[in-house]
């Protein structure tokens, strides 16, 4: 019985002395040079590999921190997440550049890119796709990416990005008055009419000259009716008049497409959003 314990004992040593002797995966980075690092990632990015572009930025940060390449790439990196599909890694690289480079001629970048992963974060593949309402979907990320973008015109509203970031906020602002008009539909249905005239007022007082103020003092005017509040009712009513009346209403919808897809192409000639 002893002996075979001792047996047990040093076949157990032997398995473990065993697996340090495996072969470990070979590092394919040892001996290269910034400049290696940041092209091998570059041509990763290139070729769409983003999770291994990934790992070379960061490889190249870890094993060299100071200089050009490093912080080209803890920009590129924070890019290179976004187009992997990490959202949050995307914004954390972004605002971890900003603190760390807040002077940097390329920080507008930073700033920028955070708006757009916020813009698009909600889109799955099939939106991107088959036209859908994003104003009736949680504003959060809305809301964000127009603060994104408020804050890069805020500073830098000369950048070559700040155009495109204010065309952006436009679009959103009309996205975030539509879900206002939406939730006071759906509390107009529930029979909240308080709670449906106060999501209006914030449209008619919070979003003034968006495409949505004209349904939102339509509801209004209902709402109050429901409540017996008249005064207010006619207050609303002679607003809506004014308005009318002036063309301050005649707001043209807006939206945002950087290039028409083949999906929503295919989409509009079928006519499939049509009855």
């Amino acid at each position: 019985m002893a002996r075979h314990r001792i047996f047990t004992a040093v076949l157990i040593l032997f398995l473990l002395s065993g697996c340090s002797l495996l072969p470990k995966e070979k590092d394919e980075t040892i001996g290269w040079s910034a400049q290696k690092f940041y092209s091998e990632a570059s041509f990763a990015m290139s070729d769409g590999d983003y999770e291994t572009a990934i790992k070379y930025f960061e490889g190249l940060e870890s094993r060299y921190p100071f200089g050009r390449y490093a912080m080209q790439a803890q920009l590129d990196v924070a890019y290179a997440y976004y187009k992997d599909g990490n959202h949050e890694s995307a914004i954390a690289a972004a605002d971890r550049f900003i603190r760390l480079h807040p002077r940097d001629p390329h920080v507008d970048y930073a700033y920028y890119l955070k708006g757009i992963v916020n813009f698009n974060r909600n889109l799955s593949f099939i939106t991107r796709f088959i036209p859908t309402d994003t104003s009736q979907r949680d504003p959060g990320s809305t809301i964000d990416s127009f603060n994104d973008f408020a804050e890069l015109v805020r500073r830098f509203p000369e950048s070559q990005y700040a155009e495109d970031a204010r065309k952006r906020m436009f679009y959103l602002r009309n996205n975030l008055a539509s879900h206002e008009v939406h939730v006071a539909r759906y509390y107009m249905k529930r029979g909240a009419y308080l709670a449906a005239a106060n999501r209006c007022v914030t449209v008619v007082e919070k979003y003034q000259r968006t495409p949505s103020v004209k349904e939102a003092l339509e509801i209004m005017i209902s709402a109050y009716d429901k409540l017996g509040l008249e005064e207010l009712s006619a207050d609303a009513q002679r607003v809506l008049a004014l308005n009318l009346q002036s063309g301050a209403l005649d707001v043209a919808e807006t939206s945002y497409e950087e290039k028409k897809s083949l999906g929503k192409a295919v989409w509009d000639y079928l006519e499939l959003d049509k009855n």
